[in-house]
């Protein structure tokens, strides 16, 4: 079963400052210096390429339960968490700090043992949906409202 990350405007807003941010810095010297046609090239592949791993990390987020572990997966980065070591799912609103791959202030937080953080946020679509599916795979699962 495949749950996709929910979006909402906060996070469509935030990721469009960021990349206005990104290309400023990136072509903030084309504009104080006279740059040379094979720098612009440069910088423009720079921009494209951070732009690009920036949007695939917040784009593809989606999180996969297979039969022994729950899939997180944003850009490059993946978790496999297996249901067993997981202790409680508590909603969150704290976004911007620990383990995360969400794209939505609507979130939950997964804490699971072995956790490098302690545990990982996710903003699941459906969340109530997806708490039901993982408490069928765990039911020692703790659920904190």
């Amino acid at each position: 079963m495949i749950f996709n990350s929910k979006r909402d405007t906060y996070f469509k807003n935030f990721m469009l400052v960021v990349v206005i941010i990104t290309g400023a810095g990136v072509f903030w010297p084309l504009f104080i210096e006279d740059i040379r046609s094979k720098l612009a090239v440069v910088l423009v592949f720079l921009f494209l390429i951070v732009t690009g791993f920036i949007l695939w990390t917040a784009f593809s987020i989606k999180y996969v339960f297979y039969q022994d572990y729950l899939f997180v997966k944003g850009g490059p980065f993946r978790s496999r968490i297996p249901y067993e070591n997981i202790t409680t799912v508590s909603p969150t609103t704290a976004i911007f700090t620990g383990y995360k791959i969400l794209s939505s202030r609507d979130a939950i937080e997964i804490f699971y043992k072995n956790a490098t953080l302690g545990s990982v946020k996710i903003s699941p679509e459906y969340k109530n949906e997806f708490i039901l599916e993982l408490k069928k795979r765990n039911p020692n699962l703790q659920i904190k409202q």
